[in-house]
């Protein structure tokens, strides 16, 4: 299946990274590339495209979209993870850049492609793999995990209510079987909720799916690391763009900016400084920028999105 990729806060990402037309910039989840392309397209011959992502898809995807745009720019996209953001510099020999942009949230491609299981709105296998070189699968969350892991999983990464009676639903479900398609999840999820709570906010299925997909591919675990790496490759005046699509993602960027921005981190109880911590970034958005209703209509998947800018000093 083919998709249309709408990226998110285009405008305002481009906006806020400040642009200097020879500068090195890298967009560390390449996606779609669309948030790239615009990049790329303020940049003259001196400018550097650094394009990031772990998905082989994305990567061949972004590379058709970006060679279709004939740029002046130089060009490296790179298969890997953005918490190696520091070895991926260091070979292809650029210490510092201009701006880094990252997008936290799962590319339309891979939630319109079936076969990725990332979706509850189509039949598939329960993959969630960003990058299929990695092991855990969905299916091997959603069948070996106790109930206990479940039930924390789907109420933590998910903030769904009814996470404790899902885990009990899919326990039950997995002993008749073993769960291997996002149909037979989904019904399982519908199951467990109640009818009346069914009819209100978002798919039943929507909060699970995330927490399960959030479990797969570790989409927590490295957001503060890959900051501080961000925040130490800047030039000074350069910029990192942060768009989450979670509350747990965007509480994490804004802690970890507030942490590089503050001049001392002693526990309140300390009489006085003994930290000698100095601050590296100044926080652009106190508040968290988000869609505008326009945008929303056009593309109801912005809907939770937030974009947080800190510049480096």
């Amino acid at each position: 299946m083919e998709s249309q990729h709408i990226s998110v806060l285009l405008q305002e990402c481009i906006d806020n990274l400040n642009i200097n037309p020879s500068g090195i910039y890298i967009d560390g989840t390449l996606g779609g590339g669309g948030h790239a392309g615009h990049i790329a397209r303020q940049l003259n011959t001196e400018g550097h495209l650094i394009g990031i992502d772990r998905d082989e898809v994305a990567i061949d995807r972004a590379s058709h979209h970006l060679k279709n745009l004939e740029l002046k720019c130089k060009v490296t996209l790179v298969r890997n993870h953005f918490s190696n953001l520091q070895k991926i510099l260091t070979d292809i020999g650029i210490a510092q850049v201009n701006g880094v942009l990252f997008d936290l949230g799962v590319s339309s491609y891979q939630l319109d492609e079936a076969e990725r299981g990332f979706s509850y709105m189509q039949e598939g296998p329960l993959d969630m793999r960003m990058d299929r070189r990695e092991t855990l699968t969905a299916s091997d969350v959603v069948n070996t995990y106790s109930e206990e892991e479940l039930t924390w999983l789907i109420r933590t990464y998910g903030e769904e209510k009814w996470a404790k009676r899902i885990a009990a639903f899919i326990v039950k479900g997995r002993v008749e079987a073993p769960i291997e398609s996002s149909g037979r999840l989904v019904e399982i999820i519908k199951n467990a909720i109640p009818a009346k709570a069914r009819k209100e906010g978002p798919h039943p299925a929507k909060r699970t799916f995330q927490a399960i997909r959030m479990e797969v591919n570790q989409e927590l675990q490295q957001i503060e690391r890959m900051l501080e790496i961000a925040a130490d490759v800047l030039m000074p005046k350069g910029r990192i763009c942060v768009i989450s699509f979670h509350s747990l993602e965007d509480r994490l960027v804004k802690n970890a900016f507030r942490k590089m921005s503050m001049s001392c981190i002693c526990p309140p109880e300390f009489p006085e400084c003994r930290c000698d911590h100095t601050p590296i970034l100044k926080v652009v958005t106190r508040k968290p920028i988000i869609p505008t209703e326009r945008e929303i209509d056009e593309n109801p998947r912005a809907r939770s999105a937030k974009l947080r800018v800190a510049e480096k000093i």
